[in-house]
C-alpha cells in the first residue's frame, strides 16, 4: 500500500522510464492495482493531449500489447545460473539534485533473505524506492539487472507485474475501496500482464481463502475497507496478505516493524515466514533498524548501509554486533 505522498504501489502510470541520467519527475496517474492509491491522486482516464480512451483504442492496445511482452520476457528470464534474482551494480540516485546512493552493490538469489540496515538518511528506503521506480528519483548510474533483464528499463507497474512488491512503513486507509475488490484487481492486473485468465469474484473468493488460511489471517480482512480502522499491526498484515495474493517473487519490506509491539511484531513476522515456508524460491528485503525484527525473521545475509553504500556484508551475528557495538564500530568500513 501507499503510505505517504513518497509512497507507491505496482502499478502506476508515469511518464517516462527510470533511465540513466534522465529525471522521472513527471505527471503522475494511479489506478488500481496500483503501486497505491494516494489522497488527491486518481486513475489517469487519458493520455496527455488526447481524449478519453477505452480498449478499443488501437494506440493503448499496441501499447498494452508492447507492455505484456516486456514483463513475460522479464518473468521468463531463468535468473542466471546461480539463480540470481536481482543484482545491482554501481547504482547512483539522487532526489532534488541530492545524491543519495553513491555507488551502491547488491546481489540477491532466489529464495534468500537479506536484512539493510543502517540510520537515518543513509539511504535504506531510497534504494527500494528506486527499484520500484518512483518517479521523484533519478537514477544517475549504475545498473539493475532483475531476472536477467534491465529493471531500469520497466515501468513501475511492469516491475509489479514482474514480481516485484513493495510493502510501506504507514500504509495508508482508502475509504470506500473494499479489500476484496482491492485484492482482485491487484491479482487481476498481474494475471493479464503474464497472459493469464483472470478470476471473476467468485473464483478470486476460491483463491484467496486458502491464503488466508495458511497466514492465519481473519477473513472479515475482506469484508473491509483498505486498512479503514486497521491497526498498526492489521495494516502490516495486509501488506503480507497483498503480497501473497500478488504472489511476487522478490519482496522489499520497507520497515515492516515500524510502530509495531512485541506482540503484533510476531503476528507480521509469522504471516511472512508462513508465507515463504509456502513460497520456497521468493526472495525478501528486510530493511530495518533494529535487529530485533530478526529474532524472528532470520536473514541469510544482513548489509550495514552507510553514505549511500553497502559497507559491510555478513550473516545474521552481524546484526548481533551492530546492536551491541553500534554503528560508530563501522566508521572504517568503506564498502562492498
Amino acid at each position: 500500500m501507499a503510505s505517504t505522498a513518497r509512497g507507491m504501489r505496482p502499478s502506476m502510470a508515469r511518464t517516462p522510464r527510470a533511465t540513466v541520467g534522465t529525471s522521472t519527475r513527471r505527471g503522475i496517474g494511479i489506478g488500481i492495482p496500483a503501486f497505491g492509491m494516494r489522497k488527491g491522486v486518481t486513475a489517469p482516464m487519458q493520455e496527455a493531449g488526447g481524449g478519453g480512451c477505452g480498449s478499443c483504442c488501437s494506440r493503448c492496445s499496441e501499447r498494452r500489447r508492447r507492455r505484456k511482452c516486456r514483463v513475460a520476457a522479464t518473468t521468463e528470464e531463468a535468473g542466471g545460473a546461480n539463480g540470481c534474482v536481482l543484482e545491482v551494480s554501481g547504482l547512483e540516485a539522487s532526489i532534488d539534485d541530492k545524491s543519495i546512493l553513491k555507488g551502491l552493490n547488491l546481489r540477491i538469489n532466489r529464495g534468500e533473505v537479506h536484512a539493510i540496515m543502517g540510520q537515518n538518511g543513509c539511504g535504506k528506503s531510497t534504494l527500494s524506492k528506486v527499484l520500484v521506480g518512483h518517479p521523484d528519483y533519478k537514477v544517475d548510474g549504475g545498473s539493475v539487472t532483475y531476472k536477467g533483464g534491465n529493471l531500469l528499463e520497466l515501468e513501475p507497474e511492469e516491475r509489479s507485474h514482474a514480481g516485484l512488491f513493495l510493502s510501506f512503513q504507514y500504509p495508508v486507509e482508502v475509504p470506500g475501496v473494499n479489500n476484496t475488490d482491492f485484492l482482485r484487481l491487484a491479482c487481476n492486473a498481474r494475471r493479464a500482464a503474464l497472459g493469464e485468465t483472470e478470476l471473476d469474484p467468485l473464483e478470486f473468493y476460491g483463491h484467496v481463502t486458502p491464503i488466508l488460511q495458511e497466514l492465519d489471517i481473519d477473513p472479515k480482512f475482506l469484508s473491509r475497507n483498505v486498512n479503514e480502522g486497521f491497526s498498526g499491526g492489521e495494516r502490516k498484515r495486509n501488506e503480507v496478505l497483498q503480497l501473497a495474493v500478488m504472489d511476487s517473487d522478490l519482496a522489499i519490506m520497507d520497515e515492516v516493524d515500524s510502530g509495531l509491539d512485541i506482540d503484533a511484531l510476531k503476528n507480521v513476522a509469522d504471516a511472512l515466514n508462513k508465507l515463504r515456508r509456502k513460497k520456497k524460491d521468493m526472495s525478501v528485503i528486510l530493511i530495518t533498524h533494529y535487529q530485533r525484527l530478526l529474532n524472528y525473521i532470520k536473514p541469510d545475509y544482513v548489509h550495514i548501509m552507510k553514505d549511500g553504500r553497502c559497507i559491510k556484508t555478513g550473516g545474521a551475528e552481524l546484526a548481533l554486533e551492530l546492536e551491541s557495538e553500534g554503528y560508530a564500530s563501522f566508521d572504517g568500513f568503506d564498502g562492498v
